[in-house]
């Protein structure tokens, strides 16, 4: 029964270990640049850019590593329909206030915005199609 013991607690440390040094490695990664077509929006601007249109706006944080997943989703959204939606992003480290205002809990939370009205909100990683899909299917309704 002992042998048994020492087994699971010498797997548990080499688990934890590695759990450890992957976090560390995650946690250091550089974030991406993003896409021309992104715009950074700030508590001065927010209200002006997502007055007119379909926006997504996602919102993020330097130290979320989901967050950091979906830099390069948003980069190719950006890239395929840029021209026919907004895409924008806000820090929700310096943005505070307007993360509260718009119950943003989690993140990533990307929201979906027409003519400034919230039409529907996307909470956590998801693919470049899933987000290209909703956008074409909020942009006909």
């Amino acid at each position: 029964m002992s042998t048994i013991m020492i087994i699971i607690a010498a797997v548990a440390a080499v688990f934890a270990g590695y759990l450890y040094f992957a976090y560390r490695k995650m946690k250091n990664t550089p974030l991406l640049p993003d896409n021309p077509k992104i715009k950074i929006l700030t508590d001065k601007n927010f209200s002006n850019q997502i007055r007119s249109g379909i926006s997504l706006v996602d919102f993020w944080a330097s130290w979320c590593m989901p967050c950091k997943m979906m830099i390069p989703v948003l980069n190719e959204v950006a890239g395929e329909i840029g021209d026919q939606v907004s895409i924008c992003k806000v820090n929700i480290e310096e943005y505070q206030s307007i993360a509260q205002k718009h119950a943003v809990r989690n993140i990533p939370t990307m929201v979906i915005f027409r003519n400034g009205k919230e039409i529907d909100r996307v909470v956590g990683v998801k693919s470049k199609d899933f987000l290209i899909n909703k956008l074409n299917m909020l942009k006909y309704k």
